[in-house]
């Protein structure tokens, strides 16, 4: 355990840093040996909807959680960063999936309020903040609110950053380090954010096309940026791509490296 404390520490550390942590999201092994291999990478963090992909199932978990845990696990064995894994909603119990994410080499999460009532929410964090203590290590907990992911397209955007904020107070309140709010890209409502939770607590996800740079993230003071399914995706668009070059009569790209 004393590995996997210090694993932790290491990720809460990067989180408290003054540099954005970057986490470029895997899905499993090859992809995390890939992504831990490149220079400037300090942390990995799995994506649910890439893994569950992966398996031919629907993001949300529809994955059985065993089949979660067993290509969490096995990312988690075959690199030397510390992993975070997306919780979803915790699978019905928040802190018991947290205990045996952590089991497997996990030391952080995501864990999705999917816009429960708030209370119930807190306590979802509580319980899995509690299993990190249990388990005798600081688990790096990347609350997340879906106030934006849930809203109606017609949805006013500043009573919007208003309840993101307010859920997540509730949530660094609890302990959380950080507030993860997926579905921002507007400079503006990133604003609202970081003064509303502060420097250093938000965390969002880039999106292809329509996110602010790393570096503009940084300045504006956001603590942590991650990729969700959108890495997988670009993986699976260079393959579609090569197919189609190969299809039509072409080759395979001059520039593959050999990374597998």
């Amino acid at each position: 355990m004393t590995d996997l404390a210090t694993r932790a520490r290491t990720l809460l550390d990067l989180h408290a840093a003054p540099e954005l942590l970057v986490l470029a999201n895997v899905w499993d092994v090859v992809s995390a040996r890939v992504v831990a291999g490149t220079p400037g990478v300090r942390a990995l963090a799995t994506a649910s909807h890439a893994i569950a992909a992966t398996f031919g199932h629907e993001d949300g978990e529809q994955i059985p959680l065993d089949v979660h845990l067993d290509m969490v696990g096995r990312i988690a064995g075959a690199v030397d960063l510390p992993v975070s894994m997306d919780l979803e909603a915790g699978y019905g119990d928040p802190g018991e999936t947290a205990r045996r994410a952590i089991a497997v080499g996990v030391v952080g999460g995501n864990l999705e309020d999917q816009l429960r009532p708030l209370d119930e929410a807190v306590a979802a964090v509580e319980a899995v903040l509690r299993a990190g203590r249990d388990a005798g290590i600081d688990f790096v907990l990347n609350a997340r609110t879906d106030a934006f992911l849930l809203a109606d397209a017609a949805a006013d955007r500043d009573a919007l950053v208003a309840e993101a904020v307010r859920r997540g107070q509730a949530y660094l309140a609890a302990g959380a380090p950080v507030v993860f709010v997926p579905g921002v890209v507007a400079r503006e409502e990133i604003e609202g954010l970081v003064e509303g939770l502060g420097r250093g607590r938000v965390s969002l996800m880039a999106v292809p096309g329509a996110s602010p740079s790393v570096q503009e993230l940084a300045g504006l003071g956001v603590s942590r940026v991650s990729t969700g399914p959108f890495t997988q995706r670009v993986a699976l668009t260079a393959l579609q791509d090569a197919v189609v070059e190969l299809v039509a009569g072409g080759a395979l790209p001059p520039g593959t490296r050999a990374l597998s």
